[in-house]
């Protein structure tokens, strides 16, 4: 392996706060480019065309992480001088499509949460959590991993935000609604224990595959398909219904802890009728000028 990967890897953890599962796939798919072209800092246009051939049974998605990865080195190279040329434009350009998430509708949403509350009523610890879960899934937009981590000193005290530590160790704040402040605040009465995580177990804390299974126990419970329902999905509604609401795009990237609105964009899957609707009601021009 040349040590420019090495070099380009550390810039990436350094400057843009790539975690070490994005590290770890851009590692891979340089050296395996690497094994069939040989050095990369050295590599021509030449030996670039040689690589669709050794990837024709990979899926489009994975051949597109490939050549972003391959792309953003060579930018890398010539920014630091290792090279004066940039040989990507070699690379195929596969049109590698994201799949939406399951999308949960408001009243899909407010059975779920009907459920929990009415279990909840009984003030048993486990209901209790399920809805304090469910409150910070669904109105803060957590992602599953950073739910289950979230130490005790991150619940706030005189301000309705969290405290969040998301991909690459990046922090945010995250808003808390009121009734996921008072859903905190009844567990945090039932809590036990001195765990520093808010949600504790006896590994540690609530495993990310326990809160999955939990889920799906509460969606059947609540007459709802199990599968339409995960932690993403329910970060994927937060989102997408906040956009309905007439949320901004770079707000609600600040709040999913996304570090490239492309990702963001993912959730602007509204329906087209509320869109047309809206550039006709609020485009500077709307009902103005007739046309000429």
């Amino acid at each position: 392996m040349s040590a420019a990967i090495d070099s380009f890897l550390a810039m990436l953890a350094a400057e843009r706060g790539a975690a070490p599962n994005t590290l770890a796939a851009y590692r891979r798919d340089l050296e395996g480019s690497e094994a069939v072209i040989g050095d990369l800092v050295d590599a021509t246009r030449s030996d670039l065309e040689k690589l669709p051939r050794a990837w024709s049974d990979l899926a489009a998605s994975t051949v597109a992480r490939k050549v972003s990865a391959l792309r953003q080195f060579f930018d890398f190279c010539i920014d630091d001088g290792l090279r004066d040329d940039d040989p990507s434009a070699a690379l195929p350009r596969p049109q590698a499509r994201r799949p939406l998430p399951k999308l949960l509708s408001h009243a899909e949403v407010a059975k779920l949460f009907d459920q929990a509350e009415s279990e909840a009523a009984s003030d048993r610890p486990a209901p209790v959590r399920m809805l304090t879960l469910l409150e910070l899934l669904y109105g803060s937009g957590l992602r599953a991993t950073e739910l289950v981590a979230l130490p005790l000193a991150a619940v706030p005290r005189d301000a309705p935000f969290l405290t969040i530590t998301g991909k690459g160790g990046q922090q945010r704040l995250v808003p808390v609604s009121r009734r996921a402040q008072h859903a905190i605040g009844r567990w945090l009465a039932l809590r036990e224990g001195k765990s520093a995580f808010l949600f504790p177990s006896r590994q540690k804390h609530l495993s990310r595959i326990r809160l999955y299974q939990m889920l799906k126990e509460l969606a059947a419970r609540a007459d709802l398909d199990p599968a339409k329902v995960s932690p993403h999905v329910l970060r994927h509604a937060f989102a997408t219904h906040l956009l309905e609401g007439g949320a901004d795009l770079r707000v609600l990237q600040t709040l999913l802890g996304h570090a490239d609105i492309a990702t963001t964009q993912i959730y602007t899957h509204v329906d087209s009728a509320r869109l047309v609707a809206l550039v006709n009601e609020r485009h500077p021009l709307a009902g103005g000028r007739g046309a000429e």
